[in-house]
């Protein structure tokens, strides 16, 4: 058997898969080495995933582990692989970066542009087995065009600048109960700022049809497109490649997949090949991975 994972800082999706293509799925807690020791994920694992997947271990033993996950750069990969090497100590463990599970979870073995769309932001050109080009993500403050974080800022400064109307600026206050002050101190002074602002950005899915909030959606998903996507598929000089103005563009993640509507009208009218928007790559890394766990 084998025992892939999808981890974010919130959580990680486990699964494992029998060489007969059963899938079992399994939940905990999220995993980023950017944040925790070897010894807090060691314990993690065995406190949270063990015990659930104890009832199974009759199959047969896991003999790969395939984890996918934010914070793994190659400074932090060999905290995470030590301590999940300690648990299972029969097992191969490869240690792979999200963006890496996005490519392969999305575009599989076929060449493209991977995306990931959720709180942050992130691209690359994947040649069907690795990256090969990425554009620096840079965070809500300086980049991470098209995240749940900058569309929340966007939406919030957009409000407090009266460029979407009273009614709507009122309507936003009402329902989170929020001042000027209260979103200012949240910002500039309480952790976590942008996973605060991409929680405010739902106030846009709610209101998608207000012509308003439409066009400041899709002018966000337009700002990736330029600032990144494009990147991909044109020289230094901006001239457009033979060989990779036909790659498709795929994308994960919960801002991808509840806004996919307005993300495929902006992608359909800049030209793009849209291959596939998931919530999350799991799926798809199941079927990249199923002769793993035949052999």
């Amino acid at each position: 058997m084998i025992l892939i994972a999808d981890s974010g800082s919130t959580k990680t999706h486990w699964s494992l898969l029998t060489a007969s293509g059963q899938t079992s799925d399994f939940f905990t807690d999220g995993i980023n080495p950017f944040y925790q020791t070897s010894d807090a994920i060691r314990n993690s694992v065995n406190n949270q995933l063990l015990p659930q997947i104890a009832r199974l271990m009759w199959v047969g033993k896991i003999t790969r582990i395939f984890f996918y996950g934010a914070g793994c750069t190659p400074e932090k990969t060999p905290f995470l692989k030590a301590a999940l090497q300690a648990l299972f100590r029969d097992a191969q463990v490869e240690v792979y970066s999200d963006m890496v599970g996005a490519a392969r979870g999305l575009l599989g073995h076929e060449r493209g542009v991977a995306c990931i769309l959720g709180t942050g932001s992130n691209s690359c050109l994947y040649d069907g087995e690795q990256i090969v080009k990425n554009v620096p993500a840079l965070g809500f403050i300086l980049g991470d065009e098209g995240s749940g974080a900058v569309l929340g800022k966007r939406l919030v400064a957009d409000l407090f600048k009266n460029q979407l109307g009273e009614e709507l600026k009122q309507q936003f206050m009402n329902q989170y109960q929020l001042t000027q002050a209260d979103i200012i101190e949240h910002v500039y002074r309480q952790p976590f700022p942008n996973r605060y602002l991409a929680g405010l950005s739902k106030f846009c899915a709610e209101n998608i049809s207000n012509p308003r909030i439409h066009n400041l959606v899709y002018d966000h998903f337009e700002q990736f497109v330029t600032r990144n996507l494009c990147q991909y598929y044109e020289s230094e000089d901006g001239v457009e490649r033979e060989e990779t103005k036909n790659m498709p563009v795929g994308f994960v993640g919960s801002i991808a997949y509840y806004y996919r509507e307005v993300l495929t009208e902006v992608l359909d009218d800049m030209g793009f090949a849209l291959a596939r928007i998931l919530i999350d790559p799991i799926d798809g890394l199941k079927a990249y991975h199923q002769a793993d766990a035949a052999e």
